[in-house]
């Protein structure tokens, strides 16, 4: 009963030190197995999680092939199609960023007017903490996080402060560092594309239909009884002006003394109203 766990602890040690010896010597199954030979005993390893035997890696000479998730610190990526940066200087990441290790200054064109274009971009790699809330925040998928973790310098300032000129790659690195993520990316964009191009196809065809409709349209017709009884009633009107031009032509050529009985009764009136006023206002 009693000295039966060590002993079995021991055991588990010794067979652990008996597959490593076994795994540098006979190699099958290797930790060699699927491995990048680069030359000159260089060697990138693929190590699966259930792999039994020699865990330890010589580096620098070998490597562990990293994960695909496996993030450091951030990188800018070059649009190379479009031939221009992704960041567009919205200084998003630079909100979210935690520890505040991110700087951008806009650029502005000739006449001083900012446009969407980081003048310069810096992060701080020895405050960066890997967190990646940049590269999930960014709405223009234009920082991602980089695999080179390998960035040891003698001196902290201001070789650990990275620009946009060390931080900028091109999207196809990405797309090499990030293969299924990137795929997955490009499908959505695919995605929203042909939704856009289905809509405006939509849009465009009812358009169309709209105006084939409105062009096959019959034209309203008017029955011959209808237009004789609109042809009355312009009559009927052009009658009725004519008689009101015939009476202010009359009404010009009035009397001459009928218009000075008028104009001495108007002067009555007048005076009757301002003899009136007086009145009221003396009392």
């Amino acid at each position: 009963m009693f000295g039966t766990g060590l002993l079995k602890g021991l055991g588990v040690t010794l067979k652990h030190l008996r597959d490593t010896y076994l795994d540098d010597r006979e190699r099958v199954p290797s930790r060699y197995e699927g491995s990048i030979d680069l030359g000159d005993g260089e060697r990138i390893i693929r190590q699966p999680i259930d792999q039994e035997g020699l865990l330890t890696i010589q580096y620098p000479e070998e490597k562990r092939l990293l994960p695909e998730r496996f993030r450091y610190i951030p990188m800018l990526l070059w649009d190379t199609e479009k031939g221009e940066d992704r960041c567009t200087a919205c200084g998003i990441c630079a909100k979210v960023c935690p520890p505040q290790c991110i700087w951008i200054v806009r650029d502005s064109d000739e006449n001083g007017k900012p446009i969407t274009r980081p003048a310069e971009f810096y992060i701080d790699a020895a405050v960066c903490m890997s967190c990646s809330f940049c590269a999930e925040f960014c709405p223009f998928d234009a920082i991602k996080m980089n695999h080179d973790f390998e960035l040891a310098v003698y001196d902290r300032y201001p070789q650990l402060v990275y620009d946009k000129e060390e931080l900028t790659v091109p999207i196809e690195y990405y797309a090499a560092l990030w293969p299924t993520q990137y795929a997955a990316e490009q499908e959505l964009i695919r995605q929203k594309e042909e939704e856009e191009r289905a809509k405006a196809e939509a849009k465009a065809k009812a358009e169309a239909e709209k105006k084939a409709q409105a062009a096959e349209r019959p034209k309203a017709q008017r029955s011959p009884e209808e237009l004789e009884a609109l042809k009355k009633k312009a009559a009927e009107r052009a009658a009725a002006r004519g008689k009101s031009a015939s009476g202010e032509e009359k009404g010009q050529e009035e009397d001459p003394e009928a218009k000075k009985a008028r104009l001495e009764e108007l002067k009555r009136k007048a005076a009757e109203r301002a003899r009136q006023r007086q009145q009221e206002s003396g009392e």
